[in-house]
């Protein structure tokens, strides 16, 4: 018989963050909203929180995800990990921190660059930036992009389903990034001490 280590949280925390990924990446029948952005779509914004929040074992499980789903749909070659790097690098200055002046070039400079992505995946730069947006709280990028969405968008249902799966995605990727980037400090922190964690 094998014996499994309980991981530092316990299994039903662990069980709570998997149910949760579940009903964020590919629902739950009966309890999961129809997802209104694609299984895809999801994981493109997935991967850019993972590289904004720095989590390596995220940025590996989503850059995978990302890489089965395009199979799946068979689609053209596109360099999407440096785009949305890229996309990554723009959007981690924090607008409110800007002069107006600043503040319109960047806008300039984001429309300009944003287009490379639009001719790949319509929407999805917009998508991206909306949940930066609402991971660190960046209302003038939020009020931006809300805007971008909306014009590109006519049915409110539909609109509301977009915002409803961005959110969810990023309230998943805040606590898990948190846990797997902490993890590896907690357990050095306890072993310090003699401490098992798992």
């Amino acid at each position: 018989m094998i014996k499994t280590k309980a991981p530092l949280l316990g299994w039903a925390f662990n069980d709570v963050l998997n149910e949760l990924h579940q009903l964020v990446f590919s629902g739950v029948p009966g309890e999961s909203d129809p997802f209104e952005l694609t299984q895809l779509e999801r994981e493109y914004i997935a991967y850019v929180l993972a590289c904004y929040y720095q989590c390596g074992r995220c940025l590996e499980f989503h850059e995978r995800a990302v890489d089965v789903e395009r199979r799946k749909e068979k689609l053209p070659a596109w360099k999407w990990k440096e785009e949305l790097v890229n996309a990554t690098l723009f959007l981690r200055l924090d607008g409110q921190k800007l002069s107006a002046l600043e503040w319109h070039q960047w806008l300039k400079a984001w429309s300009v660059f944003t287009k490379r992505i639009h001719s790949r995946h319509p929407g999805l730069a917009c998508y991206i930036a909306y949940a930066i947006g609402i991971a660190r709280h960046d209302k003038n990028l939020m009020d931006h992009v809300f805007d971008s969405i909306s014009k590109s968008i006519e049915d409110d249902s539909r609109l509301k389903g977009i915002i409803r799966d961005i959110d969810g995605v990023v309230i998943f990727m805040k606590a898990a990034t948190s846990k797997n980037r902490s993890d590896p400090t907690i357990i050095s922190h306890l072993k310090s001490r003699g401490i098992e964690a798992v």
